[in-house]
């Protein structure tokens, strides 16, 4: 479909993009284990250092989504050609 005044393709015809980098999404399990795990060793600490009347730790501390099991990402350098099509 053409429109007046805006360069555009011919029907019928498909772009060609491609990726850049070979970074692909992952569709991974949930990382609900690893957050849950996370909470309780934050609970954990926060209860010892209240009985010990100690300085609360700080919340950054604890569930760090850089150190979990997935980040949704994943980076496959073996792919070329059409695996690089997006």
């Amino acid at each position: 479909m053409s429109y007046p005044g805006r360069l555009c393709r011919t029907e019928g015809e498909m772009s060609r993009s491609f990726r850049k980098t070979p970074i692909f999404p992952v569709a991974a399990a949930s990382d609900k284990a690893f957050k849950a795990a996370e909470h309780r060793r934050e609970r954990r600490a926060v209860k010892i250092a209240v009985r010990m009347e100690r300085e609360v730790p700080a919340e950054r501390l604890f569930g760090d989504p850089w150190q979990g099991d997935k980040d949704g990402k994943l980076f496959r350098p073996e792919r070329r050609g059409r695996g690089m099509r997006k």
